[in-house]
């Protein structure tokens, strides 16, 4: 069984320090809610709140039709799953599993029923009778989702919890937590720094940034649309390009920016009538930059290093003016360290930022 989960006007302060300001979530019934940003913005902080490991300083936190920050841990429907698995090393996956159920003296059928459903589930039911150090890594983790899954909560809250794990065991387990997802239709809250984690798993994305939230969304929704000149430079590898407005002029449809190495760019942008050019930028992501065939007339760029990834070739160089700019290329690209090469950029998908960041977006961005 899943429940939703209402956060409203939660802000959590420690003495004189404000780690999260006015936070303010709906989270439905059996979604999958990444929460993302830098380290230090409040992710695992919001984690616990919810979780009860920590107090509310002010606001309310329901999960279905209840009130919980008001609760202690155990009554509030919710698993969580740590960063260290922390399983207890002198217990087996089976006693590791089942020890918070029988502590709450639920009948040993029943914890029996319950582990090896989780198990099953898991595929670790030939790991049960090991203990932690004989297990790997990605057992490991198994094992610590497993400890969550019996307790059948309403919600599970992971906090980061692929970050021990090795880059190939990583993209293994997303899939299998993606997996696990559509099995059990729970409500799943993630916490993440890794933006490949959260554009792959989630159904929307919470962006935190500040002690605040900077935008909520489905993955395509921030990468494309960002609310943000952060949420755009945060999201998305390599980070989106940015170049200082120098002037703007519009003709009601078409919204002609000059910048310093890209010259005039023409998108179709509508900003707001009162908008300052003072402190504002231009962005453009790397694959929407087109490395031209030879001898085609574009945007001159001088490469500095070209880094194969074999499905794309990324060009970081320089413009005239010495702006740096990253282009993707396609994977055969034989374009070389200081080439010049001629751009030219899709302007359906520039975006403008204000002085503040705030975005404004093409029709096509």
């Amino acid at each position: 069984m899943s429940a939703s989960i209402e956060i409203t006007d939660v802000t959590k302060r420690y003495g004189e320090l404000t780690v999260l300001d006015d936070i303010s979530l709906s989270i439905r019934a059996g979604e999958f809610v990444v929460i993302l940003g830098p380290s230090g913005c409040g992710k695992s902080t919001l984690l616990r709140l919810i979780a009860g490991l920590e107090d509310v300083t002010k606001g309310s936190i329901s999960v279905g039709e209840r009130r919980v920050d008001t609760l202690p841990p155990g009554q509030r429907g919710v698993a969580m799953v740590f960063q260290s698995y922390a399983l207890y090393p002198h217990m087996t996956v089976a006693q590791n599993m089942s020890f918070g159920l029988e502590n709450i003296g639920l009948p040993k059928a029943e914890v029996q029923r319950r582990v090896q459903q989780a198990a099953a589930t898991l595929e670790i039911a030939h790991l049960l009778g090991r203990k932690p150090a004989k297990l790997s890594g990605g057992q490991r983790q198994r094992v610590a989702i497993g400890r969550a899954i019996v307790k059948e909560p309403k919600a599970f809250l992971f906090d980061e919890p692929l970050s021990n794990l090795d880059a190939a065991l990583r993209g293994r387990t997303r899939l299998e937590l993606a997996q696990l997802h559509t099995r059990l239709g729970s409500t799943m809250i993630f916490v993440t720094h890794d933006q490949v984690e959260a554009m792959t798993l989630a159904d929307r994305i919470v962006i935190l940034h500040n002690r605040r939230i900077e935008q909520i969304g489905t993955p395509m929704e921030i990468y494309q649309r960002p609310a943000s000149r952060f949420v755009a430079g945060f999201v998305g590898s390599p980070a989106m390009n940015f170049f200082p407005v120098e002037s703007a002029t519009s003709n009601g449809e078409m919204l002609t920016i000059q910048t310093g190495g890209l010259g005039s760019v023409g998108a179709v942008i509508r900003p707001p009538s009162r908008f300052s050019l003072s402190g504002a930028s231009l962005g453009i992501r790397a694959e929407d930059v087109t490395v031209l065939p030879a001898g085609q007339p574009g945007i001159p760029l001088k490469a500095e290093v070209v880094e194969r990834l074999g499905d794309r070739t990324l060009i970081y160089g320089h413009l005239t003016d010495g702006t740096k700019l990253t282009v993707e290329a396609d994977g055969r690209s034989e374009a070389r360290s200081g080439d010049m090469v001629q751009i030219a950029l899709d302007t359906s998908a520039i975006h403008l930022f204000d002085a503040a960041g705030a975005a404004h977006h093409g029709e096509g961005g």
